[in-house]
């Protein structure tokens, strides 16, 4: 099957991102988590990260200037988030693309589950892992224009150097990671859509 069919299949499954939130508050509720595990471990982070979701909703804000630059982007642009409930890093990005596609109605926001869209991850793997949240920029006939994830650059530079040193990613460096996100507020996020949405301007 071709790229462009694949992401056509996922797009069929998409939801936003008020259902999305609604599905987690749901999940919370009733001891569960999205994916086709269900694990102790990913029903006790869904009910972490409904409390991340809720506050990043309240708090992230896209500076005046870059706010700007998103709400004067003149291509349209379908972000389409590859996530799951359970994901920590999800927890803090998604809210922040959020927050970008807002600024815009030519950049639309839709959701698709990894674990039900199997074919779609594969064709976006990070060192051959099935790394969540990815975002795939789409345009008007679903052609893939870049794709992001599934952590900021500041962030993915962090964990390479963690690996390189300790060869894993300890229970410690993952709580500095989370405290790394909160300092940072979504600006290494904002910077680095920016920065996609200028390469791919022209295409």
């Amino acid at each position: 099957m071709d790229t462009t069919t694949i992401i056509r299949n996922s797009l069929l499954k998409a939801i936003s991102y008020s259902t999305y939130r609604n599905l987690i508050d749901k999940y919370e509720a009733e001891g569960k988590s999205s994916g086709t595990e269900q694990t102790q471990d990913q029903v006790h982070y869904t009910a972490l990260n409904q409390k991340r979701y809720k506050r990043l909703d309240k708090t992230i804000e896209i500076p005046e200037d870059k706010a700007q630059y998103f709400a004067s982007y003149d291509k349209s642009v379908c972000l389409l988030v590859i996530t799951e409930s359970w994901c920590a890093d999800a927890a803090q990005i998604v809210p922040v693309v959020h927050k970008i596609a807002e600024c815009n109605p030519k950049l639309t926001m839709k959701l698709v589950f990894r674990d039900e869209n199997e074919e779609l991850m594969n064709l976006f793997l990070t060192n051959g892992g099935k790394a969540i949240p990815v975002v795939i920029f789409l345009d008007l006939e679903d052609k893939v224009l870049a794709h992001w994830g599934s952590r900021p650059s500041t962030a993915t530079q962090m964990v390479a150097e963690e690996k390189a040193k300790n060869g894993k990613l300890t229970p410690e460096f993952k709580e500095e990671l989370q405290k790394w996100y909160n300092q940072d507020k979504g600006t290494t996020i904002i910077s680095d859509f920016i920065k996609i949405l200028e390469e791919i301007k022209d295409k």
